[in-house]
């Protein structure tokens, strides 16, 4: 009989065993565990301008592309597509600056233009009536103890009425001057003569007598003060005075 109970308590304690691995198997380890989404991609944008160096006045052409971004900014511009250009005409140096924003963040880039003053411009006075007159208009020279005028000197004052046709405003003095030798009387004499061959030749060519004074200061003048043929020729002369 002892036996017989010793036999059925193992088989029990068998049994229990079976039963305990049996319920150990039924459970099942966990395998439907959600995946984390994979990171959004950082956004990246590059903004260039050309040219970065303008005078006050002119454009620059800026540029930009950015990817992986849902919002674009140009900060004193505003809103701008992923990819774009766009022309400005900053009054000052500026630096643009743009931002692209998306999922997985933001970045931004800036480029400067800088804006230079414009050259100062040359003010050129236009010349004044007495100095036009005193370049354009030439004195008229004379032979020794002459008036009359030679060709060359004809031509130089037809070119003198030119002008002065020109500027009818005009009104003028022709002084007739002589070199050193003779009387103080007689070169009086000889530079009134000259000075009115002048008006004459220069009335002959248009020019109105009105507009034309005579006198004469003889050798008491002198444009030269050497004893030379060289002084004595440039002293020899119908000079015309600029007007006031």
């Amino acid at each position: 009989m002892k036996s017989r109970g010793s036999l059925f308590t193992f088989m029990l304690v068998v049994a229990a065993a079976l039963l305990l691995v049996a319920g150990c198997a039924k459970k099942k380890v966990a395998t439907n565990v959600p995946t984390p989404p994979p990171p959004q991609p950082q956004p990246t944008v590059t903004l260039s301008v050309e040219p970065s160096d303008i005078t006050q006045g002119q454009s620059a052409k800026l540029s930009w592309e950015a990817q992986n971004a849902t919002d674009v900014t140009i900060e004193s511009i505003g809103d701008v597509q992923a990819s774009g250009s766009k022309t400005v005409s900053p009054n000052s140096s500026t630096t643009y600056r743009i931002i692209a924003k998306g999922p997985g963040g933001s970045s931004d880039a800036t480029a400067r233009v800088t804006v230079n003053a414009p050259a100062p411009v040359a003010v050129t006075s236009s010349p004044s009536l007495r100095e036009l007159f005193e370049r354009n208009v030439k004195d008229a020279y004379f032979a020794y103890d002459s008036y009359q005028l030679d060709d060359e000197t004809s031509q130089l004052i037809a070119s003198d009425a030119k002008f002065l046709q020109q500027h009818p405003e005009l009104k003028f003095t022709v002084e007739g001057h002589c070199d050193e030798r003779g009387s103080e009387e007689y070169n009086l004499a000889l530079g009134a003569s000259r000075a009115e061959a002048v008006k004459r030749a220069l009335v002959s060519q248009g020019v109105d007598s009105q507009r034309v004074a005579t006198n004469s200061v003889g050798k008491e003048k002198p444009f030269c003060s050497e004893s030379s043929e060289e002084c004595w020729h440039q002293n020899r002369r119908g000079h015309f005075v600029a007007p006031e």
